[in-house]
């Protein structure tokens, strides 16, 4: 069972991973086309994940999955554990 964190809501957040987890660089609005739901709240979701880790940003409007981001996924992560970084 994944362990998430107190400040993901999911399903959202864990879809949002699913869909990176391909490899793709993808955007909000194909990730919102692909989970059901719209580009404001899925862009809105990308930016927390980025804060805590689990996905990072590589170009203006493109996300990936890290390292992180796949641990979790994989149930090896507790991401109530991260923090976030605010820097």
């Amino acid at each position: 069972m994944r362990k998430p964190g107190d400040w993901m809501q999911n399903p959202t957040d864990e879809r949002i991973l699913e869909v990176l987890n391909t490899g793709l660089e993808l955007g909000p609005t194909t990730i919102g086309r692909n989970i059901d739901r719209d580009r404001t709240g899925v862009s809105r979701r990308l930016s927390v994940l980025a804060e805590y880790g689990l996905v990072a940003r590589v170009d203006e409007g493109y996300y990936v999955i890290t390292a992180l981001g796949e641990q979790y996924l994989d149930k090896e992560l507790d991401a109530d554990e991260l923090e976030p970084d605010n820097s």
